[in-house]
């Protein structure tokens, strides 16, 4: 009997773009940076909005130098180590729409899933440290250009914050996210409100473990 293959986690190495498909050995004519533009220029799609949010994220905080995982339990870690978690809305949409997009965000706990072992964990839970909500805020389809971040609003989380929100655990709206981050923050201050946002989430989980903490007995 054979043995089972060796399948484990492939190594993913980051793509120059001029790659080129092959019939074989007879070079076909066309890149992969020709696949990229075919399956990636609608950037105010969905599906490609929310990965160029993470990507902006990414470029703010010095982390794009390495490839995206498409699973991972959370999107990004910072220098230091902070896990952050993206998520991206707009007002306009690549459809026809009769009015602007209301805009609510899922923040559901999940199950971390381990590439190594294709495992989920037990316990539900939110896997990052801080959560940045990336809103395309431009309102003119003319003008609209997700490649130009002063048409973009960032709100930064610690994500202890949502945990204690008294609301909904599912989802949180636009409005009651104004509330509670307060002011969006610009693109260019976004690598300091991620450390501001993980020291808060730090000194908040501390909190919540002395209070978990049995008392010692008289």
């Amino acid at each position: 009997m054979k043995p089972p293959p060796n399948l484990g986690p492939i190594e993913v190495k980051r793509r120059q773009g001029v790659e080129t498909f092959r019939d074989g050995a007879r070079d076909l004519g066309f890149s992969l940076a020709a696949f990229w533009q075919w399956s990636c220029s609608d950037l105010v799609s969905n599906a490609t909005r929310g990965i160029l949010a993470e990507y902006l994220v990414a470029k703010a905080l010095g982390v794009a130098d390495g490839v995206r995982e498409e699973w991972a339990s959370f999107d990004l870690t910072a220098p230091d180590g902070t896990r952050i978690e993206v998520k991206s809305a707009a007002f306009i949409q690549s459809w026809y729409q009769e009015r602007l997009s209301s805009i609510t965000f899922r923040v559901s706990k999940t199950r971390a899933w381990d590439r190594e072992s294709n495992r989920q964990s037990e316990e539900m839970r939110r896997q990052a440290d801080v959560y940045v909500f990336a809103v395309h805020a431009h309102q003119d389809q003319s003008t609209l250009d997700p490649m130009d971040v002063s048409q973009w609003e960032f709100f930064v989380v610690p994500t202890a914050e949502l945990d204690n929100r008294p609301r909904s655990q599912h989802s949180i709206t636009l409005n009651s996210l104004r509330v509670l981050a307060s002011e969006p923050t610009a693109y260019s201050d976004l690598r300091r409100a991620v450390r501001v946002a993980a020291d808060i989430q730090k000194e908040l989980a501390n909190r919540a473990m002395q209070t978990d903490r049995p008392s010692a007995g008289r």
